[in-house]
């Protein structure tokens, strides 16, 4: 399994990268193995606002669908089109394929997710 070292994470599995005051987020390695075959990415709409841990995509696989919540609250500023044509993309790598960026409304949000070892250490539970 692979964890981004400079990366955040939550409890449901998503991660944030931070750029400035733009949060890349995305489904992690370990949902990704445990989901199986990706095949259908359900992309939020630019300019939709979202609180911390609203739902705001669904990611379908061969054995479910699951809902994605938004890990900190923002406005969507750009979300990856090339999953509309390859949602198995996020199973080659949940890292480079994002599901969405977003504009933070409270950078402070991003102290309440796990870093990359504490993640680590959630999922070896």
């Amino acid at each position: 399994m692979k964890i981004m070292e400079d990366y955040y994470y939550t409890k449901n599995h998503e991660w944030v990268k931070v750029d400035g005051d733009t949060a890349i987020i995305g489904v992690s390695d370990y949902a990704q193995h445990a989901m199986g075959q990706i095949v259908y990415v359900e992309l939020p709409e630019i300019d939709d606002e979202f609180s911390k841990e609203d739902a705001f995509s669904v990611v379908e696989s061969v054995k479910a669908a699951s809902d994605i919540y938004m890990p900190v609250g923002g406005t969507i500023t750009q979300v990856n089109e090339d999953l509309d044509d390859e949602p198995e993309l996020i199973n080659t790598d949940p890292y480079t394929n994002y599901i969405c960026k977003i504009e933070l409304a409270d950078e402070n949000e991003i102290e309440d997710l796990m870093n990359a070892k504490e993640y680590a250490e959630f999922c070896d539970k």
